[in-house]
């Protein structure tokens, strides 16, 4: 796979256009706020779209912490799995796991994250320069693990547009006490010509962490990666790139004794040809390829199991200009190949899968009146699934998924955008929910697939509201999703022994989980505003207000496991010339609406708080923050994590943090 991987970079740089005799002038600006490269294909401005995207910045990422959801910890209808300092996923809208794709810059990260809550995404904050969340119908463009939602991690790796200087970055140093937590990370963009380069590294050391009842045995974690890419320009708006991205992690699993010594090696292509045509726009193509491993070590060093994981994932994407009424529009194909396996104690988990994927979609849009918007999409692909189940008889499933959505965006004032989508989208069944037949002692369960399950659909409606005065935003969406054959991994409450002997009140160590299906009804909504209380010459004065809730049971009877409550809460902002500032207080629901031999998880508040100075007026570039996370020091556990009763989430934890941006 390696070497087709290298091939098709080969072929991809040879058959490039001939540079054209026009100089080159792409656009440069930062555009993450206003551009969503996520959703959809079609580039536009976050508000114009019928579903809310959710965008967290470079700053909140560097405050939030050591995943990519603690970054995301402050965005509404979003929350993680929390099952380690390593190892916490992000969830939407109650969904994680198989419905949750995690991806950067569009391309899977290509991990076993999706397997087990104590395998990490090899996805570091300190790499990115902004995360992207995508709920709703705009999840159609990335297959059936995210009909939940996407969370993309976009940076430069492979650089995409030419810069006016000949160089930028970035340096960063952050102390964290709560885990008495060293970080650093640098970033650097280079031009030369018709090149552009890029490097980046971090390195994370963190101790266990405390909390209000003492140090969490077992929590710590380690890690470190780097990147170097370069692209070349050429014609008036061309490009293909390459980059080699290395992570490595060690982290322990505080439910357990064990630890995880993770690395993945990743090359990564991105290519973009400007036809010029008219009816032609730009062609994408983008491609990576993953060797990913993890040992599962006991505290001795001796290796319990391995997991390995090889991927490729290779996208072609067509932008078309206007056609009759549709303004613009875009076709995509996309491949996936995935081979799993294990070695040692717990391969009995998940026997060796090899998984491929094939989809073709469509997106396009169009002006039905002066200020009424259409967007349409729609998604077929084929799942091809190799396994072994608890029958020891080799098995072959094939699933082809039809997903499709139309969304309206409605200007009804300057100052008022309405957005409704309908959507229809398809989920193939993980390898895991097919063929799983063991016991996975990170999680404490024994789980058991069924072979037979059926494709999973979701038939979901979502309204959206924007208002932008000049001194009130708001954001807010409604939806609900109704799921025929849902699956999820029911507890029985009986306890098994490694070998697979589960009997009701029993010693065992491990949990019975059977992955079965039934209907479904998720429900919820998610809002974030804001309103300007002073505007003075020295800064902005505001007060933000945000909350969401989740609530989803089960056809029959009964809640799905491991939802999150809902939370609401508020704070103050100042934004100055020389010192930003804010807080936000969070209460976080009791959750007493749990799953079949769940328990309760208790409401708990939260008080998190910055203050960032710029020293130097004349250099807006080098800031010094103080960073406050959970400041009352309040005993939180987390509902959506099977290990919650077992572990307690950190205590108060107050972070320095250098930046110093050129």
């Amino acid at each position: 796979m390696y070497r087709r991987f290298l091939m098709l970079s080969v072929l991809t740089a040879a058959f490039a256009p001939a540079e054209a005799q026009q100089s080159y002038s792409p656009d440069i600006s930062s555009g993450v706020e206003t551009v969503t490269v996520t959703g959809s294909p079609l580039s536009k401005s976050l508000d114009d779209t019928a579903s809310i995207v959710a965008k967290v910045d470079r700053e909140d990422i560097l405050y939030g912490g050591g995943s990519l959801a603690d970054a995301l910890a402050a965005v509404p209808g979003v929350t993680s799995s929390g099952f380690a300092a390593g190892a916490s996923r992000p969830i939407i809208r109650g969904m994680d796991s198989n419905r949750v794709k995690v991806v950067e810059n569009g391309l899977d990260s290509s991990d076993v994250s999706d397997i087990g809550p104590d395998h990490g995404v090899p996805i570091d904050p300190l790499s990115t320069q902004s995360i992207e969340v995508v709920r709703g119908a705009a999840t159609l463009r990335y297959g059936s693990e995210a009909i939940g939602g996407i969370v993309n991690a976009i940076n430069n790796r492979v650089p995409t547009a030419l810069s006016d200087t000949p160089y930028s970055g970035e340096a960063s140093a952050t102390y964290g006490s709560v885990s008495n937590t060293g970080e650093a990370s640098a970033l650097a963009d280079f031009t030369a010509g018709h090149f552009a380069f890029h490097a980046d590294a971090f390195y994370r050391n963190a101790g266990n962490y405390g909390t209000p009842l003492g140090t969490q045995a077992n929590s710590f974690f380690v890690g470190n990666g780097f990147s170097l890419g370069g692209s070349y320009f050429f014609g008036q708006n061309s490009h293909t790139g390459l980059a080699l991205v290395q992570y490595d992690a060690k982290y322990g699993i505080p439910s357990d004794t064990t630890f995880i010594l993770m690395r993945q090696t990743k090359l990564v292509s991105r290519s973009s040809f400007d036809w010029s045509s008219g009816l032609l726009g730009a062609l994408s193509l983008d491609m990576s390829y993953a060797n990913y491993s993890h040992e599962e070590k006991n505290p001795d060093g001796s290796v319990n199991t391995t997991f390995r994981n090889k991927e490729f994932d290779g996208r072609a994407e067509q932008l078309i200009g206007a056609i009759g009424p549709l303004s613009s529009s875009a076709i995509g194909f996309e491949v996936q190949n995935r081979e799993y396996s294990a070695q040692g104690a717990d391969s009995a988990y998940l026997f060796p899968t090899v998984t491929t994927s094939t989809e073709g979609y469509v997106f396009t849009e169009a002006p039905l009146a002066d200020n009424l918007y259409l967007e349409a999409s729609a998604r077929v692909e084929n799942v091809h699934i190799n396994g072994t189940p608890a029958s020891n008889i080799a098995t072959t499933r094939d699933f082809t998924p039809v997903s499709g959505a139309v969304g309206f965006l409605y200007d009804a004032t300057s100052w008022l955008k309405l957005g409704l989508t309908a959507s229809t989208a398809g989920r193939a069944p993980a390898q895991t929910e097919l063929f799983a037949r063991g016991g996975h002692d990170g999680p404490g369960t024994y789980e058991t697939g069924d072979p037979a399950l059926k494709a999973e659909r979701a038939n979901s409606l979502e309204a959206s509201a924007r208002v932008r005065l000049t001194r009130f935003t708001l954001d807010f969406a409604l939806w609900s999703s109704w799921f025929d054959n849902y699956i999820y991994g029911e507890l029985t409450g009986r306890t098994c022994d490694e070998s697979g002997n589960c009997v009701l009140g029993g010693s065992g160590d491990l949990k019975e989980l059977n992955y079965v299906q039934t209907s479904a009804h998720f429900r919820g909504l998610e809002a974030k505003g804001s309103y300007e209380l002073w505007n003075l010459d020295e800064g902005v004065l505001s007060a933000a207000f945000q909350g969401d809730y989740v609530r989803a049971t089960l056809g029959g009877g009964g809640n799905v496991p491991r939802i999150p409550p809902y939370r609401v809460g508020g704070g103050l902002s100042w934004d100055g010339d020389t010192v930003d500032a804010e807080f936000l207080l969070l209460y976080n629901g009791k959750q007493t609406e749990f799953g079949a031999f769940g328990t309760p998880t208790p409401g708990f508040v939260e008080l998190n708080a910055n203050v960032a100075w710029h020293p130097l007026a004349s250099h807006q570039g080098f800031e010094i923050s103080l960073v406050g996370h959970n400041l009352a020091d309040t005993e939180q556990r987390n509902a959506a994590s099977l290990n919650k009763d077992a572990i307690l989430m950190p205590g108060r934890d107050i972070r320095l943090v250098l930046r110093e941006a050129f």
